[in-house]
């Protein structure tokens, strides 16, 4: 059975098609794990609520290194699928859930061992570090449920599937609420009960997906008997997704940096703070939902040499981002004072989430223009240039930053305003270098 993916019809369609239910996919993921957080503020209190905090960057460490290698293996499958070439792109899907396996097993063991000395590392106050501690060696335990499911979500997306994703996150973000009920209100187990209700959710959704994926008559079909390493098909998932994943690991290392300097100003700080990123993830929605449809509509449309398609696609694609992004960003800025309060109603707490949210939101147009650019040069295989830029900007630009101008200052407004600062510079790096390189045919790296 062939899909055509997003290779005829309408671009501003299908690329809207894609992106609507992967946009309602991250909703639910992001109201879940705000429900994580508000449910652990209200019932557990403050000094938990900075724990989970205090954890978030840790574990995007987890998940960034693959996500980046899974969008390596999405534009490889996509390409293939594109280019009609089955064959090819069954191995890439089969390679893909192998290495996913492997890292899955070497992360939990790495991240459980390794979990206190990194908290130790980010300076957390000792008051806070047994609960952190506690939720971080959990969440690294089931790393294999987070990790698969992400492998499985790539691969649909990839033919064009962004809607089956959609259902199992749903079922997911029910589950995790239930559970969180459950175990932190009714069961009394603080951190503990917020980080395995939501390793379980994750798992739960992981196993949907691979049943659908192992019934499905596509092309895509996943068989168990086929899942083994293809060597030559890995090297060209590493090639596309190594940069990416590097990109991540390096961006969630650079935030460490960030949240310890967080830490820094003390309970309350991580706490309204932190408070704010569970918000700011709302910002992220259509990026994350438009930069997958961008990679994909890339990676397909140059697999079938449909290069004029590609670039229209890719207008309305990086426009649309950062219209969304912005408006999204205003509301925050406007809304902030009632926003974190839900959280945590305590005056200081509140001072430092609102003060946060007022100069990161006005920015977010900075930010999707980034990720969009980032995910036009990773559909065209150039996903090196934008592993550069963010490591230069987001990292030893950010890190520098506030290793200078904190002990200065010694106020949180020299963390605050690290992000949009760094926003503007890739922002400025990428609109450079597309100025210089907008051919895509020329640009494309082939299979």
């Amino acid at each position: 059975m062939e899909k055509r993916g997003m290779l005829q019809g309408s671009i501003w369609k299908s690329m809207t098609l894609f992106a609507l239910p992967i946009f309602f996919g991250n909703l639910f993921q992001q109201l879940y794990n705000t429900v994580d957080s508000l449910i652990v503020g209200n019932f557990v209190g403050m000094n938990a609520l900075a724990a989970v905090s205090s954890s978030g960057s840790i574990t995007f460490l987890l998940i960034g290194f693959f996500n980046g290698v899974a969008v390596g293996a999405g534009v490889v499958i996509s390409r293939y699928f594109g280019a009609k070439d089955y064959e090819n792109m069954s191995k890439a899907i089969h390679t893909t859930i192998a290495f996913g396996l492997i890292v899955s097993i070497i992360f939990t063991v790495i991240g459980v061992f390794l979990s206190p000395y990194i908290l130790k590392l980010m300076d957390t106050p000792e008051s806070v570090m047994p609960n952190s501690i506690a939720y971080l060696q959990i969440y690294f335990f089931g790393a294999i449920g987070l990790i698969m499911y992400n492998v499985f979500v790539g691969i649909m997306q990839a033919v064009g599937d962004s809607k089956t994703p959609l259902y199992y996150l749903i079922i997911s973000a029910i589950l995790n609420v239930i559970l969180d009920l459950l175990f932190i209100v009714a069961f009394k187990m603080g951190v503990s009960g917020a980080g395995l209700a939501t390793i379980i959710s994750q798992l739960v959704s992981a196993i949907l997906c691979f049943i659908r994926l192992s019934r499905t008559k596509g092309f895509h079909r996943v068989e168990l008997r086929k899942i083994r390493i293809d060597f030559h098909i890995l090297k060209q998932i590493i090639s596309y997704g190594l940069p990416s994943g590097l990109q991540n690991s390096i961006i969630a290392l650079a935030n460490i940096v960030v949240q310890s300097k967080v830490n820094f100003f003390g309970e309350a700080a991580m706490a309204g703070i932190g408070a704010f990123s569970k918000i700011e993830g709302f910002g992220f929605l259509p990026i994350t939902s438009f930069t997958m449809a961008i990679t994909t509509f890339v990676g397909q449309n140059v697999g079938a040499k449909e290069f004029d398609r590609c670039k229209k696609g890719i207008r309305f694609g990086v426009i649309t981002t950062m219209v969304l992004a912005e408006i999204i960003g205003i509301v925050i800025f406007i809304l902030a004072p009632q926003l974190i309060s839900a959280f945590d109603s305590t005056p200081e707490v509140v001072r430092y989430g609102v003060e946060k949210a007022r100069i990161s939101g006005p920015f977010f147009f900075l930010l999707a223009f980034s990720h969009a650019l980032s995910a036009v040069l990773r559909g065209l295989g150039k996903s090196l240039i934008p592993m550069l830029v963010m490591l230069l900007c987001w990292c030893v630009i950010r890190v520098a930053f506030l290793v200078i101008m904190v002990p200065i200052f010694q106020d949180i407004w020299v963390v605050n305003w690290v992000y949009p600062i760094t926003w503007g510079l890739s922002s400025l790096c990428f609109a450079i270098y597309y100025a210089f390189n907008h051919n895509y045919k020329k640009l494309c790296t082939t299979l």
